[in-house]
């Protein structure tokens, strides 16, 4: 025969305690999972939640319906004015009557001596203007300088490569110097004809001499510009 050493274990109620306390929590567990199966089975839950949740209710919008075009108002019937015709003017017939004129004679008034016409004043001539005298005239060899033209050539026109010969023409006076200076063939570069003509205004020329006198005359100069190769 065996007994047990523990304590309490004769005791039914003791027993039955320990077995609640140990098998209690697994079959609330149970419990809850049957009733959700029957509730889900039977169709109460989905019924429940209908209840629970809000329906949802659908609204519809309804546009109003348009503005009736504004009716266009009558137009006004203006009475027109009847205008009467003017009255007419009658104007009486004069008659006319004829007078009998007799034929006479009149004697017409002696008329003025007529006045002798004076002698007419003789009229002047003025006397043809003198013919200008003719402008400085142009040379074109022989020309002597005193300081001849040194042109500076431009640095752009060397960087460019620019070269090329410009003909100038100069009015020098009587003192030997260039008065007015003109490109008279483009070298091709304005700025070498520029270079060509401020030398030009450099240069001083032997005045030209005529019958003992110095005298204004234009020279044809030619300038050069040519790199070295």
């Amino acid at each position: 025969m065996t007994f047990s050493t523990e304590p309490g274990m004769g005791d039914p109620t003791a027993v039955v305690a320990k077995l609640r306390a140990k098998f209690g929590p697994v079959a609330v567990v149970i419990a809850i999972h049957a009733a959700l199966f029957y509730l889900i089975s039977s169709g109460l839950l989905h019924r429940m939640a209908e209840v629970a949740l809000p329906q949802a209710i659908m609204v519809s919008f309804v546009a109003p319906p348009p503005p009736k075009p504004a009716t266009p108002a009558a137009p006004k019937v203006v009475a027109v004015a009847t205008l009467r015709p003017p009255p007419r003017v009658v104007v009486p017939v004069t008659p006319i009557v004829q007078v009998p004129v007799q034929n006479t004679i009149t004697a017409s008034p002696p008329s003025a001596p007529v006045a002798s016409e004076a002698p007419a004043a003789p009229v002047l001539v003025a006397a043809p203007p003198a013919p200008p005298s003719p402008g400085p005239k142009t040379i074109t060899s022989g020309v002597e300088y005193i300081q001849a033209p040194q042109p500076v050539y431009p640095t752009m026109s060397k960087r460019m490569g620019e070269q090329g010969k410009v003909v100038l023409l100069i009015l020098v006076n009587e003192k030997g110097m260039p008065d007015q200076v003109k490109v008279q063939s483009s070298s091709g570069s304005s700025r070498l004809d520029e270079a060509g003509r401020q030398a030009a205004m450099r240069a001083v020329f032997k005045p030209h001499v005529e019958d003992g006198h110095a005298v204004s005359v234009y020279v044809i100069v030619p300038l050069t510009f040519q790199l070295a190769s």
